[in-house]
This record gives structure tokens, sequence and C-alpha cells, in this order.
């Protein structure tokens, strides 16, 4: 959430912002709103002046042995008064607080202006892959080696779900534990394990709520959302909390189950793994000081970028124009993973660096050792990686003729020692 005095002081390039994300939001009113609470609250504070000294001459008057009663029927009605205004107030705040909420963030000076079109390839890695013969894409080749099964999961829960199986299975798990072992015992994350289920302050925090709310799975009766990303429970460990300076940075690396409903996906592809309602993902989540958190941005690129190159798979980095920003992001990198079989780069990881953005909605603070000044920190996550579309990327890089699978040399240990799927 942005501060509603930076608003103030920076206008226009709000104002801006929010026209280079093809957004239409009117901060007149906005600002209409607080002019009045800021009328109210300045009256309410001669108010009060005078409830007090009003006091003090009816204190002085009982102590003489005068009669006051004119000067209590004026206080009680100035008190009368200081509760309608504060219920004025109390109005206009939520007033604000409703429309700050649903301003998206200031995009970073260094973020492209414009749609997809606009998107930066920062740079590439690795060498497509020539092949001798056709190469099949992943659902055909899935379903040759029978280790996922797209009708059966049809059939259980409905479309767009996967039903890994065999070696399917084991190759998911083994992604699981290659990543969460590389961000732990290499990057310095620390594992968590999160619930899948959040309440709506969490959701909000993030800010996925209140935009987001109709592509969320949720239990009405309890009010509670399935989580669409391990970045909502991890974020929301600190909500409300005041760090010491010392502790920072944090870093936490959590697998968890992600469920969307991806309401809007209508005339995208989505055939086998590429969009589903329930996947997998690791995700890496920052705690971090301002003044270090594009630095930090960097390297968390960097930590997920790992991830493809020991895979072996090819992949770009992609810097997000302003109008493919998430809401809360002021700058977010893509890595896309190359998947020859369907002849497409395929986004497997989002890093963004949300500034204070996250943290004022959630308020997570932190108190500065030199003056013991407490300010918001800044929150970044990124993909470290998500699985569905790993998993096509290694199905169609690795296939061979005889349509088994090669199995990428760092996943082997956590595959019986296995090469190939066959």
């Amino acid at each position: 959430m942005l501060d509603l005095k930076f608003i103030r002081e920076n206008l226009k390039l709000v104002k801006e912002s929010i026209s280079n994300r093809n957004l239409q939001l009117d901060l007149g009113a906005l600002l209409e709103i607080d002019d009045n609470r800021r009328d109210i609250l300045l009256r309410l504070e001669n108010l009060r002046a005078k409830r007090n000294k009003a006091n003090d001459e009816i204190g002085a008057l009982l102590k003489e042995k005068k009669d006051a009663q004119e000067k209590i029927n004026s206080m009680k009605a100035i008190s009368l008064e200081i509760g309608q205004m504060e219920d004025e107030v109390k109005s206009a705040q939520e007033k604000l607080s409703e429309i700050l909420i649903k301003i998206p963030n200031v995009a970073h000076p260094s973020v492209p202006i414009g749609g997809p079109k606009n998107n930066e390839v920062v740079r590439t890695w690795g060498n497509l892959r020539e092949f001798n013969f056709k190469p099949l894409n992943h659902i055909d080749i899935a379903q040759g080696l029978d280790i996922i099964d797209f009708n059966r999961a049809t059939k259980i829960t409905g479309s767009n779900f996967i039903l890994y199986k065999g070696s399917g299975a084991k190759l998911e798990r083994a992604l699981i534990n290659f990543m969460l072992d590389l961000h732990t015992k290499k990057h310095g994350y620390t594992e968590i394990l999160p619930p899948f289920l959040v309440n709506r302050a969490s959701m909000t925090g993030t800010g996925q709520l209140p935009k987001m709310e109709e592509d969320m799975y949720k239990l009405k009766d309890d009010d509670l959302f399935l989580i669409p990303t391990a970045e909502v429970p991890v974020t929301n460990i600190f909500r409300d909390e005041i760090l010491d300076e010392e502790v920072l940075p944090v870093y936490y690396a959590a697998f968890s189950a992600c469920f969307r409903r991806e309401a809007g996906a209508y005339g995208k592809d989505t055939r086998g793994l590429m969009r589903v309602h329930e996947f997998n993902k690791i995700e890496m989540v920052k705690f971090v000081k301002p003044e270090n958190s594009y630095d930090e941005l960097e390297s968390l690129v960097g930590n997920a970028e790992e991830v493809l190159k020991l895979l072996e798979i090819p992949y770009r980095v992609v810097k997000l124009a302003t109008q493919d920003l998430s809401f809360s992001a002021s700058k977010c990198y893509d890595l896309e993973a190359y998947a020859p079989g369907i002849d497409k780069w395929l986004e497997v990881s989002s890093c963004s660096n949300f500034e204070n953005f996250q943290a004022r909605r959630a308020n997570i603070r932190f108190r500065r050792k030199s003056d013991k000044r407490v300010d918001f920190i800044h929150t970044l996550n990124g993909s470290g990686i998500a699985l569905p579309r790993t998993v096509v990327a290694i199905l169609e890089n690795y296939q061979q003729e005889d349509g088994s699978v090669l199995i990428p040399k760092v996943l082997r240990e956590y595959m019986d020692g296995k090469e190939r799927i066959s």
C-alpha cells in the first residue's frame, strides 16, 4: 500500500505510474476525502481544547463553590459534538483505506513502459538443442511413458488437474528436494513448510485481495483461502511485528501446493501442464533493509537461475514492462525456460521487489540499531521454481527418439541413480 503522504507529495508520479499500468483510478476522490478528514481533525483539535478549558473552568468554579451548571452543559454539548466528529473521522479513514488498498505499487524507474511487447530480454543462457527427429510435446511424451494421467485427473477432480504416477511422481518429488537442498544448503535460505490455508488479512497483506478474489479458491464458511503461492503465508509470518535490524536480511524458502481458479485464462493454452488449477512450487521470500533491496533482487534472480543452470535447461531472463507487473511489484524479472516440443518460452519463475508496499499493508517493520528509528521492511519473493512448466521443459529438452527421457544429471541422486525414464 502506498503512503498517503507519499501520494500527496508525488501526485504526478503516482498518476503516471497508474497510467503506465493501463489502469484508471480517481485520485481526486482520495484527495477530496483526505482534505475533508484533515478539516475535521483541525476542528476536532479546537473542540478538544475548548473542552479541556471548560473542564478547568468547571473545576475552578466548584473549588470556589460557585454555580458551574452552565459550563457543565456547555462541556456536554462540546463532548457530544466531539463524538460526532470522531465518527466522521473514522468514516473518512475507512473510505480512504478502501481507495488506498486498490492503488497499485509505483514502478521502479528502470521498468520499461508498456505491455508485453515492451518486455526486455536481459540475457539468455544455454544452447537450444538441435534434434535429428521431430520433438514431441510434453503431453505425448508423458502419455507414452505413462507417467501422467490427465484423463483420470479430470475424472477425479475436473479439467486442468494433474495425476502424476510412477516415475512422473518421483520426478516431481526429486525436483522439490533438489530445489530445497540448493536454496537451503547453498543460498542460505531457511526452509519453511507453511499452512496452505490463510485468512483474509494475510491475502490482503500481500496484495492478492481485494483485486484477485475471483481467482482464489475460498472456504466460504470459514472465510479462508487456499494459497495461490507460498508468498502469502511466508510473507505474513512477520505481519504486525517489528524486527531488530540485526536479524536482517531474513531468507525463507518454502515448498507448497498452489491453488488458482485462473478465471481469466479463457483463450490461453490450457493443455497438459501449461495452466493448471493446482501445482507445486518452491518460493523464495526475502525480508531486507530498504537500502539493500535492489541488490537483493539481483541475487534472488541468480538463485532462481542456478536451478535452471544445474538442470541444464536453456532459459532467458525478461524484465517485465509496467502493464505486466503484478499489483504489488515495483520491479519484476521473469525466467522463461525453452520447451522445444511446443517451441515456446515458458515462464517458470517471477522474481519481484515490492519495496515497502506489502510491508505497509501487512505492517512489517524493523528498528534501526543506530537511532532506534522504526522503518518499513522491503519484501521480495521469487519462484525457485514452479514445477509444472519445469517438468514440461525437462520432458521436451531431454526426450529421446525412442520415446524415453534422460534424467538431468543433478536429479539422478534423487531418483535412485536412474539415468532415464522409459
